[in-house]
């Protein structure tokens, strides 16, 4: 399946802004199942963009801006071939060993009620990891709530399992916390979805986990929609948390207050024929 992406992110601000530095880690890598046809990223005239990875192998840009600035766009187009490889990732960029992933981090660290749940989860009579894991992501699926209202980017996972909702980087750091409790290596995603209902407008990206099972390696897991990644899955940076992963993060000098608005268009592009 092909999938065209088109993805604008413009910050306006109600005084100018005098610098801006950003990370955007809006770039997929190419691996079994993900082929790259065609990909793009783009910044207003006033701002430049430099091309790197970061430790972990993600393709980024830093856009760096100084000067007047009121406004700031980031435009990103591409097109993805993808196969379905049933969730399991190979043939991706690995520098470190799956055990840096048994981390915690704040936005991960579990309370004693997610503790209990994972205890829960792992306690249903299989030494199976790869069926312990769907355990947990049907466990999650049924007691979480897909909700874009109650929480923030700085939810921690203890705080959106509490409220029993959340949006898809919530569920996947639940998935997280639980995984790493019960000392299985697990890491954030974050991408695009292609959804299957025809809705192409989206508001946001996508999130999910990956965790690492003996004999297969890593293998997703999509918590909000309770399924592992299909070919509707563009993988496109991973981390510990959402912190490793977003697709934007930065700082800025001045601007006051700043208003932000996405514009996401994720749909099937038709294959071309050869006369």
């Amino acid at each position: 399946m092909r999938i065209r992406i088109a993805h604008v992110t413009a910050y306006h601000y109600d005084r100018p802004v005098k610098a801006v530095i950003q990370t955007l880690r809006l770039t997929p890598r190419a691996h079994d199942g993900q082929h790259i046809l065609a990909w793009r990223v783009e910044v207003d005239g006033a701002a430049r963009l430099s091309p790197g990875e970061d430790a972990l192998g993600n393709r980024l840009h830093v856009l760096s801006a100084e000067g007047t600035l009121d406004s700031l766009g980031v435009r990103v187009e591409g097109e993805v071939e993808m196969l379905d490889t049933h969730g399991v990732v190979r043939g991706a960029v690995e520098r470190f060993p799956e055990t840096v992933f048994l981390r915690e981090t704040p936005l991960t660290a579990p309370d004693e009620a997610l503790c209990a749940f994972a205890d829960a989860a792992a306690s249903r009579g299989t030494r199976d990891r790869l069926a312990l894991l769907h355990h947990l992501l049907e466990a999650i699926h049924r007691e979480m709530t897909f909700d874009t209202e109650p929480t923030h980017a700085a939810t921690t996972a203890a705080e959106a399992f509490a409220l029993r909702r959340g949006v898809c980087q919530d569920l996947t750091h639940v998935f997280l916390a639980a995984c790493r409790h019960l000392g299985i290596p697990a890491r954030y995603v974050s991408g695009y979805f292609l959804r299957g209902d025809g809705v192409v407008v989206q508001e946001a990206g996508h999130a999910w986990a990956e965790a690492y099972v003996p004999a297969l390696g890593w293998v997703g897991f999509d918590a909000a929609n309770g399924i592992s990644p299909t070919d509707a899955h563009v993988r496109v940076a991973i981390g510990l948390d959402y912190l490793g992963a977003a697709p934007v993060r930065g700082a800025r000098t001045g601007g006051g207050a700043e208003a932000l608005s996405v514009s996401l268009r994720i749909e099937q592009a038709a294959w071309q024929t050869q006369a």
